[in-house]
């Protein structure tokens, strides 16, 4: 268990916006930030960041919460390892007791995946600093690569000793559950006639580069082999499993996120030797894609961080061709893609380690081509003097523009192929159009297939009515959260009879705090919300308002359930959501929050009032209609109410009909 103290420590010091600016890409906007939504595909931002209210909500998904509740959506970190990831990002110390035995068996599978996952990669690193293979045979090899001691710490480069099962046996020793070595790969076992089963290690007499999460998790392991054994792979990765997507992971992301964001740039490379070559020399902006065809789901990564993708390729030109498809990829997902290809016979790795920091960044700078004017010189050089071969590279290219969404880049780069080829820009507007009609053509026809493969049948449905009550309460808890401590002077309404035996309203000056006034006028009134989740975060709050002087949303969310947390968020970041319209410069002016708080709240419970006073009156009128005997008290309590009705909607200047 952690400490009340540690946690409390962890939500002061910990800040939101460092926390998710290092997963995602985040601007200004005014006191707050926004970026785009790490949970949903979008290309306009939607995800706000309140650095004075330390919250988030992201409006394309609906989520929301504090800094815990990010990383618990973003990471799938349980609440101990958030906190624990929090702690080790601020240095922050954190008692926790090592886990029995019986607490490892507890563990949900994905916890227990991971933390064999993490278990391997310290074995795997101390094998190669500890014992004499692992020094004479990995260490020997990461030296030769050109690796100092310092980056082969840095990334938890390891060896797996040539032995059958040395770390399957290390692993059961040390109580971790032979399921979970299973089911992340580390250990491969076979059924053995007789029903008995055969265990090994997947990785054995391999050198290991542990693949981590954005967050640094470790999800899995590239392993190469180091002997001359043609039956090998040569490289072998951990295989899919509940925690480790090959697809959705770019190797390198944790160690290059801040840099990327910092550079507003990302270099992507094939293979780990080349990032790490790259990161050692001082070129930190860097990910490699693993050896696997890119993916959208690891270019959204990136987008997160930054708009630009400097793509990276050996000097052989199989490899450059077979590349061609990746950027399409990225020009879909509306990126700016240069490409940088390296003399031939050279790679990332080589070109790296053979030059100094700046020769690197220098040729970086002059080589990095646009993406039209990379593929433009590379088709065309093939196509040389063979009009049909020119024709189809064309093609490509104008294939390769229609991927992109923004229409004024589309019409730049038109513009930019037409001279570089030189041929007119209408023809290629007209390919264009042709590419741009016949996907259009596609997708509507998968449109109708897909509709009627499933029919409904349309209902017609009345329109839906506001939830006036639910408003209300909402408008008390984001009143309460925002204002609960401040003092203000409200006007009190007491009912009385005039000289004319008329009832009034006659208004009374009281001094209090926003809690005081909002608990003493729904107690006197004996209204409770209605709300279930309203009414525990609402009873929550008064006590806390009342118990202390320093009241601050983030403690408070510290004390929540994730769930009540991200209602929280979502009732204080609502008016965020105009933010994202940027509404002055339409010279619109919505009025600020804080101004007039007293007469917010002094509205709003007269407003309840009124809602609660029209719903009884609606119940009296269905029980005359009901009732056949006499139902003159009724009517006589209905006219009161409406008196009543009819003085408060005055205060509120509202006229009924």
């Amino acid at each position: 268990m952690i400490s009340k103290t540690t946690i409390d420590q962890v939500y002061e010091i910990a800040r939101l916006e460092e926390v998710i600016g290092d997963f995602v890409q985040l601007k200004k906007s005014g006191s707050n930030f926004k970026g785009l939504s790490p949970f949903t595909d979008e290309r306009t931002p939607s995800f706000m960041v309140s650095p004075v209210k330390q919250i988030w909500k992201d409006f394309s998904s609906g989520k929301g919460g504090n800094v815990v509740a990010f990383l618990m959506e973003h990471e799938h970190f349980t609440y101990p390892e958030a906190i624990k990831y929090l702690a080790k990002k601020y240095n922050i110390e954190i008692e926790e007791t090592e886990q029995t035995n019986e607490q490892k068996e507890q563990a949900n599978e994905r916890e227990s995946m991971y933390l064999v996952s993490e278990y391997a990669q310290k074995y795997f690193e101390d094998i190669l600093w500890d014992s004499e293979p692992g020094k004479a045979i990995g260490l020997t090899y990461f030296k030769e690569r050109g690796f100092s001691n310092e980056t082969i710490k840095k990334f938890g480069l390891g060896y797996a000793l040539d032995e059958w099962e040395a770390f399957t046996k290390a692993a059961l020793e040390n109580s971790y559950q032979l399921e979970f070595l299973e089911k992340t790969g580390l250990t491969i076992v076979k059924e053995q006639p007789g029903g008995e089963s055969r265990k090994f290690d997947r990785f054995k007499g391999r050198v290991l580069f542990p693949i981590h999460s954005m967050s640094g998790r470790v999800l899995g392991f590239g392993g190469r082999i180091l002997t001359s054994d043609k039956k090998a792979a040569k490289y072998l990765n951990s295989p899919e499993s509940e925690i480790y997507h090959k697809s959705k992971v770019l190797y390198g992301i944790y160690f290059a996120k801040q840099a990327i964001a910092k550079e507003d740039n990302c270099y992507l490379v094939e293979g780990y030797t080349d990032v790490i070559q790259f990161y050692q020399r001082g070129v930190q902006n860097v990910v490699a894609s693993s050896g696997t065809a890119l993916t959208p789901e690891q270019i959204r990564l990136v987008n997160r961080l930054t708009k630009n993708i400097t793509v990276l390729f050996d000097g052989d030109a199989a490899g450059l061709r077979a590349s061609l498809r990746g950027i399409d990829l990225i020009l879909e997902q509306g990126m700016n893609v240069k490409v940088c290809s390296f003399p031939e016979g050279e790679d990332p790795d080589s070109f790296a380690k053979n030059n100094t920091y700046e020769d690197l960044v220098l040729y970086l700078e002059e080589n990095a081509k646009d993406f039209i004017q990379f593929k433009t010189s590379l088709l065309a050089e093939e196509a040389a003097n063979d009009p049909i071969k020119r024709a189809d590279t064309v093609r490509d290219i104008v294939n390769s523009i229609s991927k992109i969404p923004d229409r004024i880049k589309k019409e730049i780069y038109i513009q930019e192929c037409a001279k570089m080829m030189q041929i007119s820009e209408e023809v290629l507007y007209n390919t264009l159009a042709q590419i741009d009609k016949k996907g259009f053509t596609e997708a509507t026809k998968k449109q109708k297939q897909e509709q009627k493969a499933f029919e409904v049948v349309k209902n017609e449905r009345p329109v839906e009515k506001v939830d006036v009550q639910y408003v209300l309460e909402r408008k008390i808890i984001e009143m309460l959260l925002l204002y609960g401590n401040q003092k203000q002077e409200f006007e009190d309404l007491v009912l009385k009879e005039n000289e004319e035996g008329d009832l009034v309203l006659e208004p009374e000056i009281v001094e209090a705090k926003v809690y005081e006034k909002v608990y003493l006028d729904l107690q006197e009134d004996e209204i409770e919300l209605t709300n279930e989740q309203f009414r525990t975060i609402y009873y929550k709050l008064i006590e806390d308002l009342n118990e202390s002087e320093n009241f601050t949303v983030n403690t408070f969310l510290s004390n929540l359930s994730q769930e009540m947390v991200s209602e929280v968020s979502s009732i204080l970041m609502e008016e965020e959501r105009y933010v994202l319209h940027d509404w002055e410069r339409k010279d619109i002016y919505p009025k600020e929050k804080g101004l007039g708080v007293a007469q917010l709240v002094g509205e709003t419970i007269l407003t309840l009032r009124c809602n609660l006073i029209k719903n009884r009156i609606k119940k009296l009128q269905k029980s005359t209609e009901e009732n056949n005997s006499d139902n003159s008290e009724v009517l006589e309590e209905i006219v009161n109410y409406l008196q009543l009705n009819k003085l408060l909607n005055a205060k509120l200047n509202r006229v009924l009909s």
